[in-house]
């Protein structure tokens, strides 16, 4: 696959993704990561949040992308959301740690975030962590609660947040305008992933010859779906915009 040119769809609406879950292990940081190699390799600028300043995992995977930013004091709150609401149509996005999520949530409502967001020409994306706890299922109905007008994605990591054979069961319960699904990986393959020099996009491009053909199959064959639901996703945007628009 070859790394395309900015991509206008993309790069026209000022999205700000957010990765969240009130539970731990349930994939986020994995989810800002994929996401973050998506947009690298449609030509995007992106500029990412890490909130966690202890242990950040997904600011380890693009230190020059990636901010570190201490979401529980009032300076990481500013050097944040000071950012979230830059209308220069580069795609946002924050993974929140599990820590930070109420504090992130409650400083969301405090200062009018969503409403000012979208005042400013931004479209904010939930892409919300199911796993089979109370707590993460009532936290998704508090946000829609909240702002039911939100884009509100269901994200399923099935590696991460195991569900077994009462996995459709469970997220039906579930909010959301649609779903994502991160398939599992072996645990072979899966190893690949804590390799903080391993990138998507390049992978993708390029793939490292040093690699097994095995593993670099069975990546390409994880990575690859993950991807297109992205794309699905943005062409929706797409269309909606259209149809605002009035264009054809």
């Amino acid at each position: 696959m070859e790394r395309g040119a900015p991509d206008e769809n993309m790069n026209r609406r000022a999205l700000v993704f957010i990765c969240c879950s009130p539970d731990a292990r349930t994939g986020v940081s994995t989810t800002a990561r994929l996401l973050t190699d998506y947009l690298l390799l449609q030509g995007a600028p992106v500029e990412g949040f890490d909130t966690d300043p202890h242990e950040p995992c997904y600011a380890d995977f693009f230190p020059s992308l990636v901010r570190i930013v201490d979401a529980s004091n009032v300076r990481g709150q500013i050097s944040l959301f000071d950012r979230l609401l830059t209308p220069d149509q580069t795609p946002r996005i924050v993974d929140v740690w599990n820590r930070s999520y109420r504090r992130f949530f409650d400083t969301v409502r405090d200062i009018g975030f969503m409403e000012e967001a979208v005042g400013r020409g931004i479209d904010p994306v939930l892409l919300y962590h199911a796993d089979a706890s109370e707590t993460a299922l009532a936290g998704a109905r508090d946000l829609v609660r909240s702002w039911p007008d939100l884009r509100f994605i269901l994200v399923h990591n099935e590696g991460a947040a195991q569900l077994g054979p009462d996995a459709r069961e469970i997220l039906a319960h579930y909010p959301g305008q649609g779903k994502f699904v991160i398939g599992e990986l072996n645990g072979a393959v899966a190893k690949t992933l804590s390799d903080r020099a391993l990138s998507f996009s390049d992978f993708l491009t390029a793939p490292p010859a040093s690699m097994s053909i095995v593993v670099r199959a069975a990546l390409k064959a994880w990575i690859l779906p993950i991807f297109t639901q992205f794309k699905s996703f943005e062409l929706r945007l797409e269309m909606e915009s259209s149809l605002f628009s009035g264009r054809p």
